[in-house]
């Protein structure tokens, strides 16, 4: 019994010095060498701070770009989903009125045709980026607002599109905030 007692305290000392002490200090001395310093990557235009690389914002305006829904109004400190699922009475009218206001901006879809992305929160709540269907489905509303040209438009998302990791792994995806900052840019 007494050998156990002491195989449990040296084990507990470990795990103690490894998760409590090593751990933090191993993830505090990696954030200094992150791009943000451990405070995420700002993204800076003319000296002013539109946003962060890789956290999801609220674009709403019909000259912009839509991202993805967020279960937790974009708030980083509150990252989440919702936690409800396809069963969920609540949670299918908040998608059915996504699908809704979609469909109001863009008359010219099938409700068939929208992206699951436009109208489901990510896991996190904060996902930057859109699918490559999610970002051209909507050149033809962004087009009409800003009174330019649809194949203009469609060459920016062209530019702004990410290929899978490693061209294998993961969807094709375009950058929300990277894509409205180049939209600004357009004389």
């Amino acid at each position: 019994m007494k050998k156990y007692i002491v195989q449990s305290l040296r084990l507990t000392a470990v795990l103690i010095a490894l998760l409590c002490v090593a751990y933090p200090l191993l993830v505090a001395f990696a954030g200094g060498f992150s791009k943000g310093k451990g405070g995420g990557e700002k993204v800076v235009v003319n000296g002013e701070v539109k946003g962060y690389a890789l956290l999801g914002q609220s674009f709403t305006q019909p000259q912009y770009f839509w991202g993805r829904p967020s279960a937790t109004g974009y708030n980083a400190a509150g990252s989440g989903g919702s936690n409800k699922g396809p069963s969920n009475g609540a949670y299918l009218e908040e998608v059915a009125n996504r699908v809704d206001t979609l469909l109001k901006h863009h008359p010219y879809l099938k409700k068939e045709s929208i992206p699951a992305d436009l109208v489901t929160a990510s896991g996190s709540g904060l996902d930057p980026d859109i699918s490559e269907q999610s970002a051209t489905i909507q050149i033809r509303r962004i087009a009409a607002y800003r009174g330019v040209d649809e194949k203009r438009i469609a060459e920016l998302v062209v530019e702004h599109t990410k290929g899978p990791f490693l061209g294998l792994f993961g969807p094709t995806t375009v950058n929300v905030l990277q894509l409205n900052l180049a939209l600004d840019q357009l004389k």
